[in-house]
């Protein structure tokens, strides 16, 4: 994509990302209905606009379109409880896509989870601790949020994998992504299941955000390397 399209964009999702969060942190829930539909589309724009024929572009606007479909879900779940199961299974597709993404990016180099082993235990100790001190407060929802977190830490750990096999740009911008992903899903969890924090809205919004657009830029400086 031309440079001089992709910018204005970019500046687009910001300014749809700074309203989706004013109108949460000053309850227009108005606002947040409109804005936060709108965060996706504008990713997804982004991500396939490029002229070129991509390796793994169809995998990435999935997993921005799965993201998209559990953000309409976990708007309407005050209206059923369903929406908000139906929503953990988007965002979990989601991941898989982008586990998938990550996968596909081959290189020669050494995996850096060979060069430094412990980070698997590192990525593994946080997803048990998380949901263990989770478990007591999950209700009929201990199985699906298990599934979840194994998947989420998963995505985290393949962004690791890729991490000396995409260029360096890419490289910081994957595990960045996928860093902030796993903190606002954390973060979603403990405001949902064990208790309200103030300004968790904002939180949880901000480092999704961040999180989709880092791994999107990644996307685009493996592109541009490729």
């Amino acid at each position: 994509m031309n440079n001089k399209i992709l910018t204005p964009v970019i500046i687009i999702f910001w300014a749809i990302v700074i309203l989706d969060i004013t109108g949460i942190a000053a309850e227009i829930t108005v606002l947040h209905y409109i804005a936060k539909p709108l965060l996706m589309p504008a990713l997804i724009f982004i991500a396939a606009g490029s002229t070129d024929n991509v390796s793994g572009k169809k995998i990435i606007v999935a997993a921005l379109f799965f993201s998209w479909l559990g953000d309409i879900f976990l708007l309407l779940e005050n209206r059923n409880a369903l929406f908000f199961i139906f929503g953990l299974i988007c965002f979990l597709t989601a991941h898989i896509f982008y586990i998938l993404y990550f996968l596909h990016i081959r290189s020669s180099n050494i995996s850096l989870l060979k060069k430094q082993p412990l980070l698997i235990a590192a990525v593994i100790c946080y997803g048990i601790t998380l949901v263990w001190f989770l478990f007591p407060h999950l209700g009929d929802l201990k199985i699906p949020v298990f599934v979840y977190a194994i998947i989420i830490c998963s995505m985290l750990l393949c962004s690791l994998h890729v991490y000396s096999k995409a260029n360096k740009q890419a490289n910081i911008f994957f595990v960045s992504g996928a860093l902030f992903f796993v903190l606002s899903d954390s973060l979603l969890a403990l405001n949902k299941f064990y208790q309200p924090f103030t300004f968790a809205g904002v939180c949880i919004m901000l480092t999704y955000c961040a999180a989709q657009y880092l791994i999107v830029n990644g996307f685009i400086k493996q592109q541009l390397h490729d």
